[in-house]
């Protein structure tokens, strides 16, 4: 018995052995990243990626909890804006910020997990022209530590995150080419004034 114990032993550990070594080498970074055309001009479709403000319309997670606490800060569209959320175990906790904008081309998001479990990743969209209609990626990259490597041996993050984001997209088409139907704001007349009769 003391043999086939010793001898299991020595099998598990090199099990365990080899499966260090698979993790170790599976790759130390990921992107993700998918593309819709949407039927809208370049402008409004910026628009409502750049304003976290919009994102409850289209978000892929953000029917998953109703009662989601949401908060804004800094001037939004801009450099420096944040969106903070907080729910259940489907949306966890974190905080996005704007970490660069190029005006109608692209937006760069520093994204931050904090709930489940801690995580950092870039984020973002890429707009650009396509006869009357725009072309949008929205994409997402980051480091795989010793944790994220073992999870990738299980689950697939592209077809993971790639489907929120296709689900996202999708719903983001739907509020973008309304808007784009939708007829213009009438501006407010301007107000004249008349000169005093003499």
């Amino acid at each position: 018995m003391k043999k086939i114990a010793i001898r299991v032993g020595i099998g598990l550990a090199a099990v365990i052995v080899v499966l260090l070594i698979v993790i170790a080498t599976r790759p130390s970074t990921y992107r993700v990243e998918r593309h819709a055309t949407i039927a809208a001009p370049v402008d409004l479709v910026f628009a409502q990626v750049k304003d976290f403000r919009t994102w409850a319309s289209w978000s892929p997670w953000a029917k998953l909890d109703p009662k989601m606490k949401t908060k804004f800060d800094g001037k939004q569209g801009e450099v420096g804006a944040v969106y903070e959320w907080e729910g259940n175990d489907d949306v966890g906790a974190g905080r996005m910020t704007i970490a660069a904008v190029k005006p109608n081309e692209r937006v760069d998001i520093k994204l931050e997990f904090l709930k489940p479990f801690a995580s950092k990743a870039d984020n973002g969209f890429a707009v650009e022209a396509a006869g009357k209609e725009t072309k949008i990626t929205w994409f997402m990259s980051g480091e795989n530590d010793f944790l994220g490597k073992a999870f990738g041996l299980f689950m697939d993050m592209d077809a993971m995150i790639g489907k929120d984001f296709e689900n996202g997209l999708g719903n983001f088409k739907k509020v973008a080419e309304e808007a784009a139907k939708a007829p213009p704001t009438p501006a407010e007349p301007e107000t004249v004034n008349a000169a005093a009769p003499k």
